[in-house]
């Protein structure tokens, strides 16, 4: 699994709506959670923070409605996208589930190519670099599709993984990202290595970042982690 792939959260309670979902989701390069319940969906969103949730509205015991007010009223979670599945046509239903702090709202039945179109609409506000896009903080820059990181024009040469630690930082600029957190997204859930490879790679990215003069973007936060600026 390459760490640098978005995450999405997909909730839907039938296997087989669910499946058809994941194989699209997954052919677009997407690493998928499923989840089968609204209790579920909400735990995993916690535990995980995707980069995306499709929700699906008919939910068992806990509705889409209040999976999506659960998730919009945690701190963790609230900036997660959420993209709502509903048989549901009435603008009332529509308003209904934005107002509840859904980002899309896509009626049943779709098209497949639409909604990839809308996660990845989505996933350009929150992933900016890992679906293509060129971000800049400051005098660098950084081109997702080319994978190339420039700074003051000049460019530099970054190995894998301290190209997807130099996107996670300019997607969210001054947001400070715990070393556990830098693992997991960087390096993977799968990937048993400890804070300290964090440190080691950071150290290189910042020297990547000087090599041809300008202060150091890196921020250390004290017994947290790093920010960008």
């Amino acid at each position: 699994m390459n760490a640098a792939q978005p995450t999405v959260l997909l909730i839907e309670d039938e296997a087989a709506q669910r499946e058809v979902l994941c194989y699209n989701l997954e052919a677009e390069g997407y690493r998928v959670l499923q989840a089968a319940s609204g209790d579920e969906g909400v735990l995993l969103a916690r535990e995980n923070v995707p980069d995306a949730i499709i929700l699906d509205w008919m939910l068992p015991v806990m509705s889409g409605i209040e999976v999506c007010r659960q998730i919009k009223s945690n701190a963790d979670t609230k900036d997660i996208p959420v993209i709502m599945l509903s048989a549901r046509s009435e603008e009332m239903d529509k308003v209904r589930g934005l107002e509840t702090g859904a980002d899309d709202y896509v009626v049943k039945p779709y098209s497949l190519k639409e909604l990839m179109a809308r996660v990845r609409a989505q996933l350009r506000r929150t992933r900016a670099a890992a679906v293509g896009a060129q971000l800049v903080f400051e005098d660098i820059t950084l081109d997702g599709e080319t994978h190339k990181v420039t700074r003051a024009g000049a460019e530099i040469k970054l190995g894998p993984t301290e190209f997807r630690l130099l996107s996670h930082f300019m997607e969210k600029p001054g947001r400070v990202w715990p070393r556990e957190q830098l693992l997991d997204r960087v390096w993977g859930r799968d990937v048993f290595v400890d804070t300290r490879t964090v440190d080691v790679h950071v150290g290189r990215l910042r020297k990547a970042l000087c090599l041809h003069g300008g202060a150091d973007p890196v921020r250390t936060v004290r017994g947290t982690g790093y920010a960008l600026g």
